[in-house]
């Protein structure tokens, strides 16, 4: 079966890709006049041709694409023969019936790897990885999580927890110095919602349900969580606690850490949980706080009590086109400490405005005057420089009186700084995009452009420095690396804090000609997020640690407080059976 088929485990409609992002109907592909179209009809960008997607590409790597020469991809995959313990499998043969493990190379390969780019998706697509999981097990109940970890314990065996796979930070890149049987413990079987307390706006919800099926159960009783990062179609309730993630809507529904009220994880010395819910509590330190973000490395989450909320009477977007990137700054900062912030407000600087004016169909005859009108006023009346303009893309929710009040608040206090309205549609647009960032990367890379987008979090005013920072560090890395025409980086804030901003940057290089891009890429990556940590930002704001970014933790953390985690994991994994080896807890394994 070829490397990039889909898994069919699912109905066809819900099909997955085997290892590159996202569903299996749905992928960029260029017509025969050089236009770009996205297949399915899932998201707002499929079904029609993108006409100016390559000539845009094109110009940022300064670099003319060879349609025609599509990076081959390595062929049918030759995956490692299991490491079997026999004691333990014959337990697990003898406690649950065959639909409940596989042995199977693709599935174990699939459970391999999350999707980070160079280190995880490039390998296994355009070379190979050396260490698979030796069996796959397939969580149904609290009582085979329960048993598992029994097993695992008693046969010393490595497990580790799996959710939707969409990890970004080598959380699931298996450790080499292993040496013992890995099993990945598959949690998306549990995946139901347990109960409702409408009227105190909570829910328990398994650890192993998708943010899109969360938000499917919760909408049919009248409620939505309002948790929704980009990967929400398939990442997990227990892989957003296990990475302490945060949502593009969290001005109004808080991140995960606000939206869980206790948790519950099965370990190899017993259960963690707080046995009581209200909707505060002093009762000195709390256990369940330590076990967010804790990357896999303690046991298996199995569900939690999550607030949830009414689905909103009205919901509309907005967008606002700003001079340059610096204006959209000061009315990000005033707004959030003055105004009525939506629930969602993403600033993206020049680059990415032109990318999302780059993936637009080609206007009908009406639209284009239209658009030649809005052209002519903000480039000859407002006289914006096109080639230093940013824009924001707004989602306001709630009762018709609040978003309201969220519309007049941005716009008014946008107006102070040269901010000019785009438009509900282009805000819609630019919104929903984020879903499909992972499918253009993936469509990238058959062209030999190898690419990524990472995170980090900014006081206010370290944002313009570390933006700078890392623009000028692309340029210094890829003159000393030597690489072809030129590397492209954008950036944007998607989310805004009391004291400062999450910042997402999109990274990338034309690698055609250049031997093993993925370590070259990986290198850079790192002088990167060293660059941002020398100017004032964080390790990640939540996509987590994992493995790409382990070496710097002795930089965030005391000593004093590493031994205080890594005593914590002695006392409720004294034999490691949690052994993935992420964040602090790696084997003298570096991320340079």
């Amino acid at each position: 079966m070829p490397k990039n088929s889909p898994v069919n485990s699912s109905p066809d409609d819900l099909a997955v890709w085997d290892h590159k992002w996202g569903y299996a109907d749905t992928k960029f592909v260029v017509n025969a006049d050089k236009s770009v179209t996205l297949t399915g009809n899932r998201y707002s960008l499929c079904g029609y041709r993108m006409k100016q997607f390559i000539p845009y590409v094109e110009s940022m790597l300064q670099v003319k694409l060879d349609l025609d020469d599509i990076k081959p991809e390595y062929g049918q995959p030759v995956v490692p023969a299991s490491s079997i313990n026999e004691m333990f499998c014959a337990a697990i043969k003898n406690k649950f019936t065959e639909d409940q493990y596989s042995f199977d190379d693709k599935v174990r390969l699939i459970h391999s790897h999350g999707q980070t780019s160079a280190d995880e998706v490039y390998k296994v697509i355009y070379e190979s990885i050396s260490r698979v999981v030796d069996m796959v097990y397939f969580c149904q109940s609290e009582e085979d999580a329960q048993t598992i970890i029994s097993l695992a314990k008693e046969h010393d065996v490595c497990l580790v927890p799996y959710g939707g796979g969409t990890s970004v930070s080598n959380a699931l890149q298996l450790p080499a110095n292993e040496t013992r049987m890995i099993v990945s413990v598959d949690m998306l079987r549990m995946n139901k919602i347990e109960w409702i307390d409408k009227e105190n706006f909570r829910a328990c919800v398994q650890a192993g349900i998708t943010g899109k099926k969360l938000e499917e159960l919760l909408g049919e009783e009248g409620f939505m969580s309002g948790h929704e990062p980009d990967s929400i179609e398939f990442s997990t309730l227990g892989g957003w606690i296990a990475t302490n993630a945060s949502g593009m809507k969290k001005n109004r529904y808080g991140n995960i850490e606000q939206i869980i009220q206790s948790l519950t994880m099965i370990t190899t010395e017993g259960t963690l949980s707080q046995l009581d819910t209200t909707p505060r509590m002093s009762m000195g330190m709390q256990p369940q706080h330590l076990l967010l973000g804790n990357e896999g490395n303690i046991g298996l989450i199995t569900k939690a009590v999550i607030k949830i909320h009414k689905l909103p009477q009205v919901q509309k977007y907005g967008s606002i086109v700003f001079p340059d990137f610096e204006s959209g700054v000061k009315f990000l900062y005033k707004l959030t400490h003055e105004g009525q912030p939506p629930s969602s407000i993403r600033l993206v600087d020049n680059v990415q405005f032109r990318f999302g004016l780059a993936l637009k169909p080609e206007p009908k005859f009406l639209a284009s005057i239209l658009d030649k009108i809005k052209k002519f006023y903000l480039l000859k009346i407002k006289k914006f420089d096109p080639l230093k303009l940013a824009a924001t893309t707004l989602v306001m929710e709630g009762t018709a009186i609040e978003v309201s009040q969220q519309e007049k608040s941005a716009y008014s206090i946008a107006k102070q700084f040269g901010g000019i309205p785009g438009g509900s549609e282009n805000g819609r647009r630019g919104y929903l995009l984020t879903y499909c960032i992972a499918y253009i990367r993936d469509f990238l890379a058959g062209f030999h452009v190898i690419g990524e987008t990472f995170e980090t979090s900014v006081p206010w005013d370290k944002i313009h420095d570390v933006c700078r920072a890392v623009t000028e560090m692309v340029a210094k890395k890829h003159q000393e690396f030597n690489l072809p025409a030129k590397s492209y980086i954008s950036y944007r804030i998607t989310q805004t804090y009391h004291t400062g901003v999450c910042i997402y940057f999109m990274y990338g290089f034309y690698a055609k000609g250049i031997s093993s891009p993925e370590k070259i890429f990986s290198k850079i990556e790192h002088e990167l997020r060293q660059t941002i940590l020398n100017n004032g930002g964080s390790i990640s704001h939540h996509h987590g640690v994992g493995k790409l970014r382990m070496g710097f933790m002795k930089d965030i953390l005391s000593p004093a407080s590493i031994e205080m985690l890594k005593n914590l994991k002695r006392a409720t994994d004294p034999n490691n059976i949690f052994g993935i080896q992420n964040n602090i807890f790696a084997d003298q394994q570096s991320d340079a």
